[in-house]
């Protein structure tokens, strides 16, 4: 790339009517804009794609993280109320019971990622949100340390936002590093990159294979068996063009459809254009070479058929803040409860292999097997102060740009857990606007009342003032 720059200026746009401004249309961000539009706030939601849902949707990550512990759901307010609905409406895979988030443990909860998209269309509208697709932020002003605009960009061209608060749930945190809050990000704070991954649709799957049982258990059997002895077999056979040695597997999303969540980009940095192309190329061919693999290898997918590839990288991690509080691995070994947490999680830590070679993946099996499973009725609280670049008054991220460590970071940035947190930062917002505190000095009490109120499940037994820091 010239090291040649060019300045640009512009008279554009401003638009003043909005309290809350909300970047990014996933889990976090569809859950964020319809939460503060319910609490009667004026939200404008911006989604680069043409709906909402995120990985969900438009990555074809078709499955919710567990949203129960073996003994009781831990999810409660916008994200039970979802998946509640999508099960009513047939949206959830044929045979997904509501033991599924109610009781299960570990378990991960298949759907069809268009009847996601109509549901978050229907209840953005009800709530009143403007929603604007295919539309980006691309920078931001500030009045040092709150944001005062910030400056979308859309086939009208670019418009100046202001608003009273920010949520930044954009995944790469792009809005917050726009607005200069400190961040680190992958390659450069850490060296290992997590590897993307392009999911497919599959039709004419054979559900009704004696292998399978005809229940969720058969399949989930095969899918182990798939990653145990399949797989290994395809490597040792030569079927790849590089030596994949895990894959989370294939999720029955209709009576003839399935989603295969496979096939491993690895060096690929999702903060480069370049390098986010040439990985979407990558993750195509890989797509294809795993579909031959399910047809020869695994029962059933004799006849399946390539449907479609991910219209986007399923990417896992790229850039976070740097929070009022950063959760750490051992928080999560300890079961920490904190006074200020706005969810309780319970997923296992499912950091990926970064490369193809057997001792990374012994890494990752040792990781996911040694402290990746809280016992049956355990979980990790996850604080409001990791959704608050540190030291901001009018700014929250929600969903996978959060503040954890690399290890915990596995375990929290599911889709479940972002519908919870973007939850949680909307009512904070609003607690922000109504009360002139800054989300960097939020009184965390009041803002865990009015989640309980809103049927948030959060069991801490003591609460305080201020967050933990």
């Amino acid at each position: 790339m010239s090291a040649e720059t060019y300045r640009l200026v512009r008279d554009i746009r401003v638009d003043d009517s909005y309290d809350v401004f909300v970047a990014g249309g996933g889990p976090a961000g569809a859950s964020a804009a319809i939460t503060a539009a319910r609490l009667g706030l004026k939200v404008l939601l911006a989604e680069a794609n043409g709906c909402m849902g995120g990985m969900g949707t438009s990555a074809y990550v078709t499955t919710f993280g567990p949203m129960g512990d073996g003994e009781r759901p831990l999810v409660g307010g916008f994200c039970r109320e979802m998946v509640e609905n999508m099960h009513q409406r047939g949206f959830l895979g044929p045979g997904v019971t509501p033991d599924f988030w109610a009781k299960h443990y570990n378990r991960w909860i298949p759907f069809h990622p268009e009847g996601l998209k109509q549901l978050l269309d229907e209840k953005a509208a009800e709530a009143g949100v403007d929603v604007r697709y295919f539309t980006k932020v691309i920078d931001a002003e500030t009045d040092g340390s709150r944001i005062t605009g910030a400056v979308i960009s859309n086939v009208e061209g670019y418009t100046f936002i202001k608003a009273k608060t920010f949520i930044d749930c954009t995944g790469d945190a792009t809005l917050s590093a726009l607005a200069g809050a400190e961040c680190k990000v992958a390659g450069v704070d850490w060296t290992d990159l997590a590897p993307g991954t392009v999911c497919s649709l599959v039709g004419n799957m054979n559900w009704d294979d004696p292998a399978y049982g005809g229940t969720y258990e058969g399949i989930d059997e095969v899918k182990m068996r798939t990653r145990k002895e399949l797989l290994p077999q395809a490597v040792e056979e030569g079927h790849f063009s590089e030596p994949f040695r895990f894959i989370p597997g294939m999720n029955k999303l209709g009576n003839r459809i399935a989603n295969i969540n496979a096939g491993h980009v690895y060096g690929m940095d999702g903060l480069d254009a370049e390098s986010l192309s040439k990985g979407m190329v990558r993750g195509r061919e890989v797509a294809r070479e795993f579909v031959e693999f399910y047809r020869k290898y695994v029962p059933g997918c004799e006849d399946i058929e390539l449907v479609a590839t991910s219209p986007n990288m399923g990417v896992r991690d790229t850039r976070r803040i740097v929070g009022e509080f950063t959760l750490t691995i051992e928080d999560y070994q300890a079961r920490r409860q904190f006074p200020d947490q706005v969810c309780v999680y319970n997923r296992p830590p499912d950091n990926h292999p970064t490369n193809s070679s057997p001792e990374e993946f012994e890494r990752f099996k040792r990781d996911f097997e040694g402290v990746g499973k809280l016992d049956r009725g355990a979980s990790v609280g996850i604080p409001y102060s990791i959704l608050v670049p540190k030291g901001w008054e009018n700014l929250w991220v929600a969903g996978r740009c959060h503040s954890s460590g690399n290890a915990v970071h596995g375990s929290i940035r599911a889709q479940s857990a972002a519908y919870m947190m973007g939850q949680a930062a909307a009512t904070a917002a609003k607690q922000s606007i109504d009360t002139s505190q800054p989300a960097c000095d939020l009184n965390t009490e009041t803002l865990v009342q009015s989640l309980r109120g809103a049927g948030c499940y959060l069991p801490q037994e003591s609460l305080s003032r201020q967050m933990t820091r």
